[in-house]
C-alpha cells in the first residue's frame, strides 16, 4: 500500500461514513427546567446549556434560569467563561452549581521541579496549551508557539523541511555563547548537541505528542535552572494517559506548498534586452556579449522549485487499566520540499505509562519517545545559482558535465573543454547530480518517581532518571563529472556522531499548610547531574572510487566531547493569608567547561506577588476577578555555545611546509593557541515588575510586565596585542550587554452564547538592546568587532548588537550615484573611517494576534505576527550586481530587476542602500474547520480542517522574505505557501 494515497483514502472513509451511518436526532420527548448558580449561590446569565452530541441547546435568562425539550435519558453540557464544564442527566428540575476552573485563574502550571496555582505565580510565565496552537502542517514543536506568547519570536530558518526555527525569549543576552533558552521535556533537559544528518535536533520530535509549553521568562521562575536559564527556559509536557476504556485517535493531513514569491530577476527577453543595450564589449577581444547569449527561454526558478505535496498521520490510544494511565502513539511524517529532490520522512512512536501504587502515595510517570528519520538534502547553492545563471541558456546541452549546459570553453586546436570555475553553475544540475542523505536516530525519556511519605504525607521523595540519545550518518556523492565538483575523481564525503546524554535529578518537596497562622509553606530542595557526551566520527573525504583525496587525511578518526554538569539547588514559596507570596531560590552549578577555580556559579532569586484583589478595598468590585502585582530579581548563567574546556591550551600541529629535523626523523611542530586559564560563566542579572489581571469573571484577563536584563562577564572574542605570537584574537570574559522592555498579553472572549463565540487573544512586547562594555579596561579607540559576513555587521559599545556597519550613500535626482558616499568625518577622503553604525536587524516590537470564532459546528480561526523596527541587508542584489555581465570572465550573469533602479554596475557591499526596512505584517496561518461531531451510530467523532499556512506578507523589503534572523539575505530557501486539508477521528 502506498503510504502517500492514505489520507486521501482516509478522507474518503469520513465522507462515505457520514452520509452512510450519520445518527438522525431523536425528536424531543421531555421539558426540563431548572436554575444555574455559581459557588456563591448567584444567579449566572447565558449559560450555555447543550445536548450532549448535538448543537441544540439553550441559555440561561439574567435570572439563572431555564427550559429545555429534550429526549429521555439525554444528557446536559453545561459550560460558562471561567467555570468548569458539568455534564448532567437531563430531568424535571435541576439546580445546577458550577465551580470557578482550574482552567482560568487556578489551573496549575510547571514551574520546574513542581508546579504551582497559576494565581499565586511569582515569576512571568505563559502557558500555551494544544488548544491554543499554530495548526496546520507543522513539522517542528517550537512552530507550534509562533506568535503566542508576548517577547518570545520564533524565526524560521528556512522553508527546508524539518529546518526548524531560532527562538528568543527577550532578546539576545550574549554574543558569542548561546542565546538559545534551555527546552526541558517532562524533566529532560535537552542538550544544544548538533546531531549529523538532522537539518535540526527538534526536527525529531512529534508535535502531535505534546500537550503543552510553558514559558519561563524572568529570572524568579528561571534561577531554578541557573548555569542554563540566562535566555529563558521552555517547559514541554507530552500527552498522557487518560482515566477509564482506551480512547483512539487518528489525525491525518495532506498538504501543497508552493512558493509565495518569486527573486525579481530579469525574464529571457528582458536580459536580452539588456544585453544589447551594452554594446559591442568583448571578452579577451574574442567574443562580444552578443555571443554568449543563447537561444533558450528559461526561468531557472520554475526548473528548481516544485509544488510539494506532504502527509502526516499520528494514531493514539489513552485510556487506564486499573490504577494506571497510558498513553500509546505512533507517527509517520512524509514531507517534500519546495526544493526539488529536497525530502524528509519521520518514523515516530511514544509511550507514557503513569501507575498510582502503595495507596497513590507512589506516582511513577514512564515517558518513552522515539523517533527515525531518513532524508535527503537538496543542494541550497541552486537557489542563489538559479537568480545568477543566464536564463537565455537550456538545462540540458551535449557536454561531458552530465549533458548539461555549462560555462566552458572550447580550444580550438585540440578540442579540449575547459570548465569556467569562476562562472554560476548549472542549477539544475547542481540538484540532480547532488546526493545527500542521512539516516538518524532518536530517542529521549524518563522515569520519575513521586513519593509521598505514609508518615508525613506533606513530605515529597521525587527522583527523575532521564536520557536523550542519538545516532546521526549520512553521506554526500556527488559523481566525478559533476561540474560543481573541481576534485577530478569526484566525491563522496561520510559523516556520523552519536549522542548520548544522561540526567539525574533527586528533590524533596515539603508543603504545609499553617492555619493558626494563615500561612503556607512550599520547599523545594535537590541534587541534580547532567553528562553530555558525543562520539563524531571525522571520515576523510574521498574521491568517487574510494581513494582519500590529497590533503584531507584526518589526525584524528575519532573525537569525543563530553561534558558534565553537577547542581545544587533549592526554593522557598511563602504564602501569608492568601495574598502576599514571598519567592526565593538558589542554585549552585559546576560545570567541566570551566577550570576547578572558576568552575562553580551561584545563581539566586526573589520575588514578590500581592494578590491585590483579595484586598477588603477591591473585594466589593464585582467587574475585577483578579489583579496581582509581581516584582523579582535573579541572577542567572550561561556556559552554553562554547567550546568544551577553553580554559585549557589548544595545539596545532604545523603542515609539511614547517617540518623540523631531528636526526634522520622530521616532526611536527606544536602551536598553542591563546587561551584564558580563568575564564567562567556570563552571568545575567534581570529586573521584573508585572501585572496580571482578569475582568468580567475572567472573560478579559492578561498581563504587563516591565523588565531589565544586564549581562555581565559576557564570553566574548575579543583581540590580543600583536607580537603575542598567538593568533589574532582569544575568548574571554570581557563586556556588558543590557535589555529592557515591556511586554503586554491581553485574552478576551468577546462573544459566548448559545449559537456562537468569539475569542481573541493579542500580545505585544518592546525590547532594546545595548552593548555597554567590550573592552576589559575603557578603550574609546576600540570599534568593536566585525560580525555578519566578517564586514557588513559590529558589535560596539553604545549600540544594539550586530549594528550594520556601512558608507551612508549619496544620491542624485532620488538615484544612488555608485561609489559615491558622505564624508562622515569631514577630512577629505572617503575611507573605512566613514563607516558608520546604521539600524538593527532585530524588531523593536514583537506583535502576535490570535481569533477564532465559532458558529455551530464551524471555527473560523487566523494567526497574525508582525515585527517593527528590524532591518535586513539585502546581500542577494549585491550579488547580483557583482555578478553581472559586466564583468570579463567568460560568462554571461542574470541579474535582479534592481539595477535599472540603481544602474550599479559594480557592486557597492557596505553600502547603507542595501540597508532595507524589514519589518512585516504576516498572517501565518488562516484556518476552517468544521465539527461532524458523532457519527457511526454515535460511535466516531468527525471534525475536519482546512488551512492555509504563510497566507501574505505586507512589508518594503525588496527581497524574498524580510523574516530572517540575524539580518542578513544571502537567499534563504524561500518559505512556502502551504494549503492543508486534514480530518481527525476519534473512537
Amino acid at each position: 500500500m502506498n503510504l502517500s494515497s492514505l489520507p486521501k483514502m482516509l478522507l474518503l472513509l469520513c465522507i462515505g461514513s457520514l452520509a452512510l451511518f450519520q445518527a438522525k436526532a431523536q425528536q424531543p420527548s421531555v421539558q426540563v427546567s431548572g436554575s444555574v448558580k455559581n459557588e456563591k449561590g448567584e444567579p449566572l446569565p447565558s449559560v450555555s446549556i447543550k445536548i450532549a452530541g448535538s448543537e441544540k441547546g439553550t441559555v440561561t435568562d439574567p435570572k439563572g434560569n431555564f427550559t429545555l425539550a429534550v429526549a429521555d435519558n439525554a444528557l446536559l453540557v453545561f459550560s460558562y467563561v471561567g467555570y468548569d464544564t458539568l455534564q448532567v442527566k437531563a430531568r424535571a428540575n435541576l439546580a445546577i452549581t458550577l465551580t470557578p476552573s482550574a482552567g482560568a485563574l487556578n489551573d496549575v502550571v510547571v514551574i520546574g521541579y513542581g508546579t504551582q496555582r497559576r494565581k499565586e505565580l511569582t515569576g512571568s510565565v505563559a502557558t500555551v496549551t494544544a488548544k491554543d496552537f499554530q495548526q496546520g502542517s507543522i513539522t517542528t514543536p517550537e512552530q507550534l508557539i509562533a506568535g503566542k506568547v508576548a517577547g518570545v519570536s520564533v524565526t524560521s530558518n528556512s522553508g527546508a523541511p524539518g529546518a526548524g526555527s531560532v527562538i528568543r525569549i527577550r532578546g539576545g543576552a550574549s554574543l558569542n555563547a548561546s542565546n538559545d533558552p534551555l527546552i526541558v521535556i517532562d524533566g529532560v533537559p535537552l542538550s544544544g548537541n548538533n546531531i549529523y544528518g538532522a537539518s535540526n535536533s527538534l526536527s525529531l520530535i512529534n508535535p502531535n505528542d505534546i500537550a503543552s509549553f510553558t514559558v519561563l521568562k524572568d529570572a524568579a521562575a528561571t534561577a531554578i535552572y541557573g548555569s542554563r536559564a540566562s535566555n529563558g527556559v521552555i517547559i514541554i509536557t507530552t500527552k498522557k494517559g487518560t482515566s477509564g476504556a482506551p480512547v483512539f485517535n487518528f489525525t491525518t493531513q495532506v498538504s501543497a506548498a508552493t512558493r509565495a514569491k518569486k527573486m525579481d530577476v530579469q525574464s529571457a527577453a528582458a536580459f536580452r534586452k539588456y544585453v544589447d543595450s551594452l554594446g559591442g564589449g568583448t571578452y579577451d577581444n574574442v567574443h562580444t556579449y552578443k555571443s554568449l547569449l543563447g537561444t533558450a527561454n528559461t526561468n531557472w526558478q520554475d526548473e528548481i522549485f516544485q509544488t510539494a505535496i506532504s502527509t502526516d498521520n499520528n494514531l493514539s490510544m489513552a485510556g487506564a487499566y486499573k490504577n494506571t494511565p497510558y498513553r500509546v502513539s505512533v507517527g509517520y511524517l512524509d514531507q517534500q520540499g519546495l526544493l526539488r529532490t529536497d525530502h524528509l520522512q519521520r518514523f515516530s512512536g511514544g509511550i507514557a505509562i503513569s501507575p498510582r501504587l502503595l495507596d497513590d502515595h507512589l506516582k511513577i510517570d514512564i515517558n518513552i519517545k522515539g523517533a527515525y528519520n531518513k532524508a535527503r538534502f537538496a543542494n541550497g547553492a541552486a537557489i542563489s545559482s538559479a537568480v545568477y545563471f543566464d536564463p537565455t541558456q537550456p538545462v540540458h546541452a551535449t557536454s561531458p558535465y552530465g549533458n548539461y549546459f555549462e560555462w566552458a570553453s572550447v580550444d580550438p586546436g585540440s578540442g579540449a573543454i575547459t570548465l569556467n570555475k569562476l562562472a554560476p553553475r548549472n542549477p539544475v544540475a547542481l540538484l540532480e547530480l547532488y546526493n545527500n542523505t542521512s539516516n538518524v536516530y532518536r530517542s529521549y525519556g524518563n522515569v520519575q518517581f513521586d513519593y509521598k511519605f505514609h508518615f508525613l504525607p506533606e513530605l515529597h521523595a521525587n527522583l527523575n532518571l532521564g536520557y536523550d540519545i542519538a545516532k546521526g550518518e549520512g553521506q554526500t556523492d556527488v559523481p566525478a563529472f559533476a561540474a560543481q565538483n573541481f576534485l577530478d575523481g569526484g566525491q563522496r564525503n561520510k559523516y556520523s556522531n552519536k549522542i548520548n546524554n544522561k540526567v539525574g535529578e533527586f528533590y524533596l518537596n515539603y508543603t504545609k499548610d499553617l492555619k493558626q497562622i494563615k500561612s503556607n509553606i512550599n520547599a523545594t530542595a535537590g541534587y541534580g547531574y547532567y553528562n553530555n557526551l558525543s562520539t563524531n566520527d571525522n571520515y576523510p573525504a574521498l574521491r568517487a572510487n574510494g581513494d582519500t583525496i590529497p590533503g584531507t587525511k584526518p589526525l584524528f578518526l575519532l573525537d569525543k566531547p563530553e561534558n558534565t554538569l553537577i547542581s545544587y539547588y533549592g526554593r522557598l514559596i511563602y504564602t501569608y493569608n492568601n495574598k502576599y507570596i514571598l519567592a526565593a531560590s538558589i542554585r549552585t552549578d559546576g560545570s567541566s567547561r570551566f577550570s576547578p577555580d572558576t568552575r562553580w556559579g551561584t545563581f539566586p532569586s526573589v520575588a514578590l506577588t500581592w494578590q491585590m484583589s483579595r484586598e477588603p478595598f477591591l473585594q466589593n468590585v464585582q467587574a475585577l476577578s483578579d489583579l496581582k502585582l509581581r516584582l523579582s530579581y535573579g541572577v542567572t548563567g550561561n556556559q552554553d555555545g562554547i567550546y568544551n574546556y577553553p580554559y585549557q591550551s589548544i595545539y596545532s600541529l604545523s603542515g609539511n611546509g614547517s617540518l623540523v629535523q631531528f636526526g634522520n626523523e622530521w616532526y611536527s611542530m606544536g602551536t598553542p593557541a591563546a587561551y584564558d586559564a580563568s575564564i567562567k560563566w556570563e552571568q545575567t542579572a534581570s529586573y521584573n515588575a508585572g501585572i496580571d489581571y482578569g475582568i468580567l469573571n475572567n472573560r478579559i484577563n492578561g498581563s504587563i510586565d516591565v523588565y531589565f536584563k544586564k549581562t555581565k562577564d559576557l564570553l566574548n572574542t575579543i583581540p590580543i596585542p600583536a607580537g603575542s605570537n598567538f593568533s589574532s584574537t582569544i575568548l574571554t570574559n570581557v563586556g556588558n550587554v543590557e535589555n529592557k522592555g515591556i511586554e503586554l498579553a491581553i485574552n478576551a472572549t468577546v462573544i459566548k452564547n448559545s449559537r456562537y463565540s468569539w475569542d481573541v487573544s493579542f500580545n505585544a512586547a518592546y525590547n532594546e538592546n545595548e552593548i555597554t562594555n567590550l573592552t576589559a579596561t575603557k578603550d574609546s579607540t576600540y570599534p568593536g568587532t566585525l560580525t555578519g559576513n566578517g564586514f557588513i555587521q559590529i558589535n560596539s559599545v553604545g549600540y544594539q548588537a550586530n549594528a550594520f556597519y556601512v558608507y551612508h550613500q549619496q544620491y542624485l535626482k532620488g538615484r544612488p550615484v555608485e561609489g559615491v558616499y558622505a564624508d562622515l568625518n569631514d577630512d577629505g577622503i572617503i575611507n573605512q573611517k566613514d563607516l558608520y553604525r546604521y539600524k538593527s536587524p532585530f524588531p523593536k516590537f514583537i506583535l502576535g494576534f490570535s481569533s477564532q470564532f465559532t458558529y455551530g459546528k464551524w471555527a473560523l480561526s487566523t494567526v497574525l505576527r508582525a515585527n517593527i523596527g528590524n532591518y535586513m541587508y539585502n546581500g542577494i542584489t549585491t550579488g547580483a550586481v557583482k555578478s553581472n555581465v559586466l564583468n570579463p570572465l567568460g560568462y554571461l550573469a542574470n541579474s535582479l530587476n534592481d539595477i535599472y533602479n540603481t544602474g550599479f554596475t559594480n557592486g557597492q557591499n557596505q553600502s547603507d542602500y542595501y540597508i532595507q526596512n524589514a519589518s512585516f505584517l504576516k498572517m501565518d496561518n488562516l484556518g476552517l474547520a468544521y465539527n461532524l461531531g458523532r457519527i457511526m451510530n454515535d460511535k466516531v467523532g468527525l471534525r475536519i480542517t482546512a488551512n492555509c499556512q504563510n497566507v501574505f506578507t505586507i512589508t518594503k523589503y525588496k527581497g524574498l522574505d524580510p523574516e530572517i534572523y540575524g539580518g542578513i539575505d544571502n537567499t534563504i530557501y524561500p518559505r512556502p505557501r502551504t494549503f492543508v486539508l486534514g480530518a481527525s477521528l476519534q473512537f
